[in-house]
């Protein structure tokens, strides 16, 4: 999964941490946690849908916390998408587009850092998605006209259009 020198060394680190700590994958792991995240395509249209997010108040992909209840990252990544979108029959690819660790104002210890696995889901089409209650607006946008958005979105999204071959 490690296309070059920074994702690799990044597989390193969340394999170290999760060695190193039981509960690696938990919100009450203090100080750093895994998340799942997913950007959702519809492929054939070259479109992203990204939600603006009311506690950060930036246009993200769809994604959060583990729950016990999650068998797999990849369950968890598409229950985030689905309850952050609305939208069924989500397909996921199995394979994690990106790894990406970044700081959050994520519970009682700063700092804390969510080590993100980011998989691709795709839709058939972009249909309407529902505005759940941690989001602002939700929207979709053509992979090449994003909105503001950080340079860990905008890696997402190449990592997404080289696998989709836009």
């Amino acid at each position: 999964m490690a296309p070059d020198s920074e994702q690799d060394q990044l597989q390193r680190y969340f394999l170290d941490h999760l060695a190193k700590r039981a509960n690696g994958w938990s919100r009450d792991c203090l100080g750093a946690h895994l998340t799942a995240s997913s950007l959702i395509c519809a492929a054939a249209d070259g479109k992203v849908l990204l939600t603006l997010h009311a506690r950060i108040g930036r246009w993200l992909q769809t994604g959060g916390h583990i729950e016990r209840t999650d068998p797999t990252l990849e369950a968890a990544a598409l229950r985030e998408a689905n309850e952050e979108s609305g939208l069924v029959d989500l397909a996921l690819d199995p394979n994690p587009l990106l790894l990406s660790r970044h700081e959050v104002p994520c519970g009682s210890v700063r700092p804390t850092y969510h080590l993100d696995v980011q998989f691709l889901v795709r839709v058939d089409h972009p249909v309407t998605p529902d505005i759940c209650p941690e989001s602002l607006d939700i929207r979709w946008f053509n992979h090449d006209q994003l909105p503001d958005v950080d340079r860990s979105v905008r890696a997402l999204v190449r990592a997404a259009s080289v696998r989709l071959g836009w």
